[in-house]
């Protein structure tokens, strides 16, 4: 199975420039973990909740002077459409990530990947895990 299957094509960026507060109000808006900083062109950066906990709330910095280009997270980890989900799930391993843009091949930002589309993807397509499932439920 191919990222092209399983990524949200939809995807919302805030610019660097933005405080961390509209970033945070954005990120409750869409029920998001995350979001790409820049633009789908010109990636600069990810901004995530932990980002915001950590290096705004915990440093004790005000989320209303502070802007997401100062706290985000880089670099960018991306995969591709065609490359295929354990790739995708290899890739987020290795960076302890939980979510990556997919760039097409001019490099811009064509949708967007999370570990849960990926584990969404293993339940519905592994027989072997549903039937595993299955008899827990029934057990009890």
């Amino acid at each position: 199975m191919q990222v092209a299957e399983l990524m949200s094509r939809d995807v919302e960026f805030i610019a660097a420039e933005a405080s961390v507060r509209e970033a945070a109000e954005l990120m409750g808006e869409l029920d998001v973990g995350a979001l790409p900083v820049g633009e789908p062109g010109a990636i600069e950066g990810i901004l995530t909740d932990r980002d915001i906990l950590y290096r705004v709330v915990a440093a004790g910095l005000d989320p209303n002077t502070t802007t997401v280009g100062a706290v985000q997270s880089r670099p960018v980890i991306a995969c591709a459409p065609t490359d295929t989900a354990r790739a995708a799930m290899d890739l987020m391993a290795a960076h302890h990530v939980r979510r990556l843009p997919v760039r097409d091949r001019e490099g811009r930002v064509a949708g967007w990947i999370t570990l849960a589309d990926l584990s969404r993807a293993l339940l519905i397509g592994s027989a072997t895990l549903q039937g595993a499932l299955q008899a827990l439920t029934e057990e009890r």
